[in-house]
């Protein structure tokens, strides 16, 4: 904790965890003052393993915490030095490791222990033992496998559909994936709240979202950017970057001359 900034390590999780977790990260930071960020909406849920001080997360104090999808940004102030682990969930790895429905979780942030009791309480203080960043990243690893396995099972439906999504960049249409699974609208979008926590349409705008920032990270022209993942216009980008990130697409796009760090 000596360094101002933060500091990351990431690892892939086990192939056991990969239908549940896109990532790990191991991670500190300290700054010389407060710092306030907007988090963007994401395709997928965080759990945050925290060892140090309380951060403010949409205003008010957690240490450990978790929550569901989000149609929105959310704002983090970060008032101390802290470090731990974050674990990126997908909908259904949420949904197996909290057990409930993911419309429950929709846009809230909520204390780990509410949903996971005594379980993360243990899994805190044994990260805490392990003095090295990757020692802990297979601590957390090992434990949320035996976890999430544990949890209720999703069938297969809901899991196809998020695919689909996630290959077309978030422009499948919810009656597209109806069809193609022979159900209604109407019961898609109910199995959708309960596996995902967001009805299709709003989740494909979040993974279109997320497609956008990645392509504009990497220097793809704006412009280019917009027609490529399907906005009407860049006044349709600029409004959905503000809604779901808090930004804008010039703000997202290197600048010339800029060195583009590889995600």
């Amino acid at each position: 904790m000596g360094m101002l900034g933060l500091a990351m390590v990431e690892a892939a999780p086990s192939p056991a965890l990969r239908p549940y977790v896109t990532r790990l990260t191991a991670y500190s930071e300290h700054y010389a003052a407060p710092l306030t960020r907007s988090e963007a909406a994401m395709p997928g849920a965080v759990l945050v393993l925290a060892l140090g001080g309380p951060m403010r997360v949409g205003g008010a104090p957690f240490t450990s915490f978790t929550g569901g999808l989000s149609d929105g940004f959310t704002v983090t102030r970060t008032q101390g030095p802290c470090e731990g682990v974050q674990v990126f969930l997908t909908p259904f790895g949420a949904r197996r490791l909290y057990g409930l429905p993911m419309r429950e979780l929709t846009n809230l942030v909520v204390p780990v222990e509410d949903l996971l009791g005594g379980w993360a309480r243990t899994l805190v203080e044994q990260l805490a033992g392990v003095p090295s960043w990757p020692g802990r990243l297979a601590l957390a690893d090992r434990l949320l496998v035996r976890r999430v396995l544990a949890g209720p099972p999703v069938g297969p439906e809901i899991p196809w559909a998020w695919a689909r999504l996630l290959a077309s960049g978030g422009g499948e249409g919810p009656s597209s994936l109806a069809s193609r699974l022979g159900w209604s609208h109407r019961h898609l979008v109910a199995r959708f709240h309960d596996q995902v926590g967001l009805t299709p349409k709003t989740a494909g705008r979040v993974i279109r979202f997320s497609r956008a920032m990645r392509l504009l990270r990497s220097g793809r022209p704006i412009a280019r950017v917009a027609a490529e993942c399907g906005y009407y216009d860049q006044a349709h980008m600029n409004r959905e970057f503000r809604a779901l990130g808090d930004t804008t697409p010039g703000q997202i796009c290197p600048r010339p001359g800029a060195v583009l760090v590889a995600d």
